[in-house]
């Protein structure tokens, strides 16, 4: 078995943080139950390239019971969790590739080694995985049945290769399933993007100025928390209608020129490129304190800060202070990357249950219907959103209405008026 990880002697600790995590993920471990008893996956050379966390090991350990070979890489250098990786590689013979903090080549040669033995399917947490498979190594494509992608980024990048013909084989957009982006993205971007600040931090949230960039369903649910914890949230945005919503919600809304002289906390949730630039650090208060949580740390001018910097240095695990020439100072978290994997433990198990469910299933999807889906990017299909659903109510002991069969003939017909 082939792996990278940073010390095999971390898998006791990780083992137990992986089933702490599998207490609160019942929809998977159901899903896992019926995989080990029914095979749908065996013969499957699976690629996936995602955070290496507790809930991933769940998932893979849910693929590998299947009877999927799996190799798993991670999908950002700051988001491993050292004692996971070495539990699979120790204790559940998966084959991983995943070092925290590693840098730029190595995370790169980690996605060259998942690829290497010629997935059939690929799972990707930013579209890292499929860029790298069509650009350097395209004699792997040959065997590639189909992909899901995890994240709003690398949906968006998935589309603009599809959209330039560049895409060569289906990919299922599990982000954009309801069970993910309503529950993943706003409760679980929400709490734990302000747990991965306080960690590095320790800041009062209540009575601060904090600025959203992007609202989004993880912008909604950062928003969300933030003002619940006493906070005075700024929103800014591009899109009118995201703009409107936020504005009736009740929050400020303005263009980040104006919004960067009033913040004491900015936050990026938009998937593009420079949203904090160059210009809104000169006008930020002493003090200020910027960080990301969408999937790449490109969304802050880091580029620009270090060039405008007078000086630089880490005062706490994971802040750095900048000395500016107006003789102020900000500070960056995490480097600017994901801040709730940075700085903390990413979402909670029981959220992530939902949305690795889905990838799951939509795995599961993707072999049943072999080649028989054209290349492009689809959604998941509406029966599987709409099943992991029921399996989660089920396992929060909630039970629904059902429509009476009258109920379902009015629904059908055209005839009824009033």
């Amino acid at each position: 078995m082939e792996y990278d990880v940073k010390d095999k002697g971390l898998a006791a600790e990780g083992k137990l943080r992986i089933e702490w995590a599998g207490r609160t993920m019942p929809v998977l471990a159901t899903i896992r139950q019926r995989f080990a008893a029914e095979k749908p996956l065996e013969g499957v050379r699976i690629a996936a390239c995602l955070h290496v966390t507790t809930e991933t090991a769940n998932l893979a350990m849910a693929l590998r019971d299947g009877g999927a070979e799996l190799r798993l890489c991670a999908s950002n250098p700051l988001s491993t969790q050292d004692d996971v990786a070495a539990s699979l590689v120790a204790d559940e013979g998966i084959s991983c590739f995943a070092v925290r903090g590693v840098d730029n080549k190595g995370y790169y040669d980690h996605i060259r080694g998942a690829l290497d033995f010629s997935p059939m399917i690929t799972m990707d947490d930013g579209a890292d995985l499929v860029s790298t498979l069509h650009s350097e190594m395209q004699d792997k494509l040959d065997g590639v049945v189909g992909g899901t992608e995890e994240t709003t980024t690398g949906v968006i990048r998935l589309r603009s290769m599809a959209a330039d013909g560049a895409l060569k084989y289906p990919v299922i957009a599990v982000n954009d399933a309801m069970t993910k982006h309503f529950f993943d993205n706003r409760y679980g971007t929400g709490q734990s993007s302000i747990d991965g600040i306080l960690r590095a931090t320790n800041m009062l949230l209540a009575g601060s100025k904090v600025v959203v960039a992007g609202y989004g369903w993880c912008g909604r649910g950062f928003a969300g928390k933030a003002r619940g914890m006493g906070a005075s949230v700024i929103v800014t945005e591009i899109n009118p209608l995201k703009a409107l919503e936020a504005k009736m919600d009740g929050f400020d809304v303005m263009p980040m020129e104006e919004a960067a002289k009033m913040g004491d906390l900015f936050i990026t949730l938009t998937g593009n490129r420079d949203v904090v630039a160059r210009r809104h650090f000169d006008m930020m208060k002493d003090g200020a304190i910027v960080c990301n949580s969408g999937h790449f740390n490109v969304e802050i001018d880091i580029e620009g800060l270090e060039e405008m910097k007078t000086s630089k240095r880490e005062v706490r695990r994971e802040v750095v202070e900048y000395g500016l020439p107006n003789g102020r100072k900000v500070f960056l978290l995490g480097e600017g990357r994901l801040i709730n994997l940075a700085a903390a433990e990413g979402h909670p198990a029981s959220v992530m249950d939902m949305s690795f469910a889905n990838q799951a299933l939509s795995v599961e999807h993707i072999v049943k219907s072999g080649k028989g889906l054209g290349v492009g990017v689809y959604p998941v299909p509406e029966e599987i959103d709409l099943e992991v659903a029921r399996l989660k109510l089920e396992a929060m002991d909630v039970d629904i209405d059902k429509l009476t069969p009258e109920q379902e003939k009015y629904l059908a017909s055209w005839e009824f008026g009033t």
